[in-house]
């Protein structure tokens, strides 16, 4: 499907959106539901532990339903962070308070059970987050070897964290898994030429993290769209933890103004809900 390239130039006009505060979102931008593919939650009732020397602030839900509700954020999947570790407990208690609209994206370490894997897949869970950004992850043999175990037991997929351009080495590899997910457009430009490889083996792309990567953002949702309609799955990336600049609501028009109607519903609902399997 070809994106008309003329669109970037609306791009000017969503500039003036990003002083928006979230907080006095009294409407949405527009009329349609979005499922918000990347979000955490930081409750420091439960385990937070420190990575790379950082401990990220409080983010209860709470506040990211504060900010989100008005979005048109009704659906979406609580991922877990470098911070959170294995930790499932915080995990078991947001979902069970959010409801079957919402799932989860965990942490597990490599020895972990099938029957755990079973009891969290019942809960909502449906994909295994690798961080080789932050350096939770040694190999991609790892990668490969753990996905595949949660496949089997849990249906869940792999939802991987790292430059893309690390992974150049590995396409054939992740392509063999039976489903992947790459977090933030795959971080850098010279990243792309790996996400598009990997979208032709099947890979979804999480349009997220526009102000924690080093690459044309615009260009990059053109480009893999036009590869494939159904890879890119929108979210918010809140609180947004050491990104060079937190989400913006502009954020959400730079999608549909560069994707246009069709192509950004499908970024900001369909895709991501045909691949979790909310109850919506």
């Amino acid at each position: 499907m070809t994106i008309n390239t003329q669109r970037r130039q609306l791009l000017l006009g969503a500039g003036a959106l990003a002083t928006l505060s979230l907080t006095g979102c009294a409407t949405r931008p527009q009329h349609t539901d979005i499922f918000d593919s990347h979000c955490h939650i930081i409750d420091t009732r439960y385990p937070i532990i420190p990575n790379q020397g950082y401990t990220p602030p409080s983010f209860p839900l709470a506040e990211y339903q504060r900010q989100t509700q008005p979005l048109g954020v009704t659906a979406g999947a609580i991922v877990s962070g470098s911070f959170h570790g294995n930790d499932q407990t915080y995990l078991r208690a947001v979902l069970a308070q959010l409801g079957p609209r919402w799932v989860g994206v965990t942490q597990v370490a490599p020895n972990v059970p099938d029957a755990e894997i079973a009891s969290l897949s019942a809960i909502g869970v449906r994909a295994l987050r690798f961080n080789i950004f932050r350096g939770r992850v040694d190999t991609v043999d790892d990668i490969v070897e753990l996905a595949t175990r949660a496949h089997a037991a849990g249906r869940w997929h792999a939802e991987i964290y790292a430059d893309a351009a690390a992974l150049r080495p590995h396409v054939a590899k992740l392509s063999k898994l039976p489903q992947i997910v790459i977090d933030h457009l795959g971080m850098t430009e010279e990243g792309l030429p790996v996400v598009l490889d990997l979208v032709d083996a099947g890979a979804r792309i999480k349009a997220t993290g526009f102000g924690r990567v080093t690459m044309d953002v615009p260009r990059a949702l053109e480009r893999i769209a036009a590869r494939n309609p159904n890879a890119l799955m929108f979210g918010t990336d809140l609180p947004s933890t050491r990104a060079k600049r937190p989400f913006e609501v502009a954020d959400i028009e730079l999608v549909r103004k560069v994707l246009g109607p069709e192509l950004a519903r499908k970024a900001l609902w369909d895709n991501a809900v045909s691949l979790y399997r909310p109850q919506v």
